[in-house]
């Protein structure tokens, strides 16, 4: 195995591919303080992508409720299981990623889920942890919690996809860091299935082969966010690029919320994917928790996001969220406004950092009537 180097666990590890970065990495950062659970961002993905045969229960693109809900079932705490207690010291991961802890005539750590583990999508949806007696509003604070995590193809840099596919059909798109499934190549081993920690590759048992979030590369080919986002009610989402953190700039909006402010984590950095959507984690749910699942950083991405009413850099990026259905690679503020621009700074959107307020009075005299709220 070869040799790569894994900013997020901070320290080289075994991969079964060189190094090999792409041109520039997709990338995408979700707000899940701001999730409703919806699924209407399940649905533009299910009524774009995978309405066909063989694509029942194929989600590429759907919205669970933390700690108890999983699609499929488990897919997180049977890995976890697997690979046993971890350990980090000083923001630098000193256990075994999935490479490293795969067993012997494996490539990666994984497991296969059974068919009637993808039977129930919405498997513990707003079920929470700990007990509410007597009415949650006679206890405050209390400790009931769950939150929503929406989740996608992470377009992993070191995708375990990739690494265990004897076929050689799994590939990154080197413009854009995009992974993608050569069909035409794939003979349906499941090994993709079994290796992809986050269980978003899918066997299409109509055609004998796997599919898998494409990050709706079309659209992004002509400058536009992909379906789940442009769709998401609670403006949520964010897509654009990901530099290194020797390469960020701050006027990036990705590389500024990931690397300069460091508010948006990765999912399970651990398992060394090097995974390419980050979260700003939930404020309310407890930390033991969340840093099993974003790693170490989650302690200061919420305190910076507690304080981020106070920054008006932050808070105005922040606002751009959900805009403009056009991916948005520059941003900056000036004074009360927040501009996202293009690779060329040509403004794109520009959002007031607070909206205006107009109190009418109760009684309209331009038309001599009373205004009133109807029942």
């Amino acid at each position: 195995m070869a040799r790569v180097y894994n900013w997020q666990i901070r320290r080289e590890m075994s991969y079964w591919y060189g190094e090999s970065r792409p041109a520039r990495q997709f990338a995408a950062v979700f707000d899940i303080n701001k999730c409703i659970a919806c699924q209407t961002c399940t649905l533009a993905c299910k009524t774009t992508w995978t309405s066909g045969k063989g694509q029942e229960y194929m989600l590429w693109n759907n919205v669970e409720s933390k700690p108890y809900g999983f699609y499929p079932l488990g897919w997180d705490v049977n890995l976890l299981d697997k690979l046993g207690p971890q350990r980090w010291s000083g923001g630098r991961f000193e256990g075994r990623t999935l490479f490293e802890a795969a067993e012997a005539g494996e490539r990666v750590l994984g497991w296969r889920p059974e068919e009637i583990d993808y039977a129930n999508p919405n498997v513990g949806e707003d079920d929470c942890a700990g007990a509410i007696e007597n009415g949650a509003h006679l206890q405050v604070p209390h400790m009931a919690w769950f939150y929503y995590l929406a989740r996608i193809c992470n377009h992993c840099t070191y995708p375990g996809c990739l690494a265990s596919c004897p076929r050689g059909s799994i590939y990154k798109r080197p413009e854009d860091g995009i992974v993608l499934v050569d069909q035409g190549r794939c003979r349906g081993y499941q090994e993709c299935v079994k290796a992809c920690p986050y269980k978003k590759v899918f066997f299409n048992p109509m055609t004998g082969t796997s599919e898998k979030c494409i990050a709706c590369f079309p659209k992004l080919e002509t400058g536009l966010q992909p379906q789940c986002f442009v769709n998401c009610i609670g403006k949520i989402r964010m897509a654009g690029w990901v530099s290194r953190p020797s390469e960020a700039r701050e006027d990036n909006p990705i590389d500024y919320l990931v690397h300069v402010r460091k508010l948006a984590l990765p999912l399970f950095p651990q398992w060394g994917l090097e995974p390419n959507v980050y979260y700003i984690p939930p404020i309310h749910a407890p930390r033991r928790y969340l840093e099993q699942m974003f790693g170490p950083g989650v302690e200061q991405a919420i305190d910076t996001y507690r304080k981020a009413h106070r920054d008006k850099d932050l808070a105005g990026l922040l606002e751009l969220f959900g805009s403009t259905e056009k991916v948005v690679p520059r941003w900056k503020r000036k004074g009360e406004l927040i501009f996202g621009q293009d690779e060329k700074g040509r403004e794109i959107v520009r959002v007031p950092m607070t909206e205006p307020v107009v109190i009418r009075s109760r009684f309209d005299v331009a038309h001599g009537v009373v205004r009133t709220n109807c029942p």
